[in-house]
C-alpha cells in the first residue's frame, strides 16, 4: 500500500506555506519535498531557487516528480517524494490546481486541501511579503483563479480567520483516512 499523497492547493496568499510549516513541525512521520522553483529566495516561502538553464537540466534527467510553469516560473516536485510514498509514507505537497489532474492519475492515493481566504485577508498577505508591487497586487487579485478542484478527495480548508482554527482542520485533514470496514463470514 502506498502512503496518501497531499497536494495543498488555492490562490496566491491564502496561507498555504504557513499551514505546511505547521504541519511539518506537527507531523514529522510525513515527508514535505521543498519544491524546486527558477525564482530567488525570499521571504515566507521554503523552495530550492534555481536558474531556467538549471531547472531545464533537472527535468531532463528525470529529477522531478512533478512540474508545472505558472506566473512566468518553472516549478517541480523532485522525485524523492515518489520514494516516501511507495514506503507508505504520506506526503505533503504545495501545487499549481493545474497539477492535480496529474497528481491524481501518478500518485493514487491522493487528498487535495484546498485552501480559501477572502481577497482583503489574501492582499494583506501577499504585500507582506514584499515581493510585488501594489499594483502587481492588485492585478493578481482581479485574476480569475482556477476552479477549486472537486471529488470525494478534496477537503476545502477557510484559513481566512483564526492561525490555529485553519491549522487544526488542516492537520485534521492529514490523518489517515479510516479503514474500510470489513464483514466477516458468518
Amino acid at each position: 500500500m502506498r502512503g496518501t499523497l497531499h497536494l495543498v492547493v488555492g490562490p496566491s496568499g491564502v496561507g498555504k506555506d504557513t499551514l505546511i510549516a505547521a504541519a511539518r513541525a506537527a507531523r514529522p512521520d510525513l515527508a514535505f519535498p521543498t519544491r524546486v522553483i527558477t525564482r530567488p529566495a525570499g521571504p515566507g516561502e521554503n523552495h530550492e531557487p534555481v536558474s531556467e538553464a538549471e531547472f531545464a537540466r533537472r527535468l531532463a534527467l528525470g529529477e522531478f516528480a512533478l512540474h508545472w510553469r505558472a506566473h512566468g516560473l518553472a516549478y517541480g516536485i523532485p522525485a524523492a517524494v515518489e520514494t516516501a510514498l511507495s514506503a507508505c509514507r504520506g506526503g505533503v505537497i504545495n501545487v499549481s490546481r493545474a497539477a492535480v489532474a496529474e497528481a491524481r492519475a501518478r500518485f493514487a492515493p491522493v487528498r487535495i486541501l484546498a485552501l480559501t481566504a477572502a481577497p482583503e485577508v489574501r492582499a494583506r498577505r501577499i504585500a507582506g511579503r514584499g515581493r510585488e508591487t501594489e499594483a502587481q497586487i492588485a492585478a493578481r487579485l482581479r485574476r480569475t483563479p482556477p476552479a477549486l478542484p472537486q471529488g470525494p478527495d478534496v477537503r476545502i480548508i477557510d484559513n481566512g480567520g483564526a492561525l490555529e482554527d485553519a491549522t487544526a482542520a488542516f492537520l485534521a485533514a492529514l490523518a489517515p483516512a479510516p479503514a474500510p470496514l470489513t464483514r466477516s463470514p458468518s
